[in-house]
């Protein structure tokens, strides 16, 4: 095995109120687990749960490899996942969720794809779903179709919670705010390239209810686009500010510069004209003046945010002779 601890697997669950599931998923697991000669962890994320599921953890515990970490507070499942690969010491590192929709019994396969198949990171894909078509399915549709124009990866369901990965994936990569949901695009930006898919079996919710509403979509599409542009812009901001700055300067410039030629020519020539600054036109021009000017200081403070930051050179490097 490529780790000191000699797992083959670690499993990270983020749970929030899961108290009911939470037997049930580890018995599931673990005689998986078994069946299939798998050395594995569970680690265990409570992101400040309000229900008895740390006192459940703390009972399995007893009879289940576990490592569990409880937030004081709920700090969102980004958070939770991020302590969860700095825990994780398993060949492959698999993601699922604790209200035991997502099923145990995938990660044999699952872990195949990435050990012997060779993917950096497999994604499920929950063909059939049963949740609400017009609350969830629908709007996951168009939040996927979104995804996959953006990011250029070929997922129908980026937002899976099962997935597997590496290790070395989720060492390399950092989630936070909301950024889970796009796990492998933040993959493919560290330079894990070969990323899967395989569908997997989604079941209907047993206990409780959903914790996700509809802001999640907006929110989603939001972080999506912050994304796009760290990673294409992230080291280099004046590329971005500096050529719309200076668009958008040089058309409000020549704007200008026509209204006042034309107003001379006209007044030349003897003819009819509008002084320069009862023209709405000349309005427009100055007010791009004035946003490309900003651009452009934007682009520069921005600059000397980046290269100040020490961040600034960290290349993630594959191997070395």
């Amino acid at each position: 095995m490529s780790n000191s601890d000699n797992l083959n697997i670690s499993i990270v669950t983020a749970l929030f109120n899961e108290e009911e599931s939470l037997p049930e998923l580890l018995e599931w697991t673990d005689s998986t687990m078994r069946a299939n000669n798998f050395s594995y962890e569970f680690i265990l994320i409570d992101d400040g749960s309000t229900d008895t599921s740390w006192s459940v953890i703390q009972s399995l515990s007893l009879k289940y490899p576990v490592k569990a970490v409880r937030f004081r507070r709920n700090y969102g499942k980004s958070a939770a996942l991020y302590c969860g690969f700095e825990l994780a010491k398993g060949e492959v590192v698999v993601t699922m969720d604790a209200d035991l929709q997502d099923s145990p019994e995938e990660i044999p396969d699952l872990y195949k794809m990435v050990t012997a198949d060779g993917y950096d990171l497999v994604s499920g894909w929950k063909k059939k779903r049963y949740d609400d078509k017009l609350t969830k399915n629908l709007p996951s549709k168009l939040y996927n179709a979104t995804a996959r124009k953006v990011t250029g990866i070929k997922l129908h369901d980026m937002n899976c919670g099962l997935k597997a990965y590496k290790l070395e994936v989720v060492k390399n990569i950092e989630v936070y705010g909301e950024m889970h949901r796009y796990i492998p695009y933040l993959a493919k930006v560290a330079g894990f390239s070969k990323i899967g898919e395989k569908v997997v079996i989604h079941r209907a919710r047993k206990y409780g209810k959903s914790k996700f509403g509809l802001n999640r979509f907006i929110n989603g599409f939001l972080d999506l686009i912050s994304l796009w542009f760290l990673a294409k812009f992230g080291k280099k901001p004046m590329h971005f500010f500096g050529l719309a700055g200076t668009l958008s300067f040089i058309i409000g410039f020549f704007t200008t510069i026509y209204i006042i030629a034309d107003k001379l020519i006209t007044q030349a020539n003897g003819g009819a004209y509008r002084a320069v600054t009862a023209q709405p036109l000349f309005y427009i021009a100055l007010v791009a003046l004035i946003i490309g000017m900003q651009l452009f200081l934007t682009g520069f403070v921005a600059e000397l945010v980046t290269r100040n930051s020490i961040e600034r050179n960290n290349y993630k490097i594959k191997e070395k002779i």
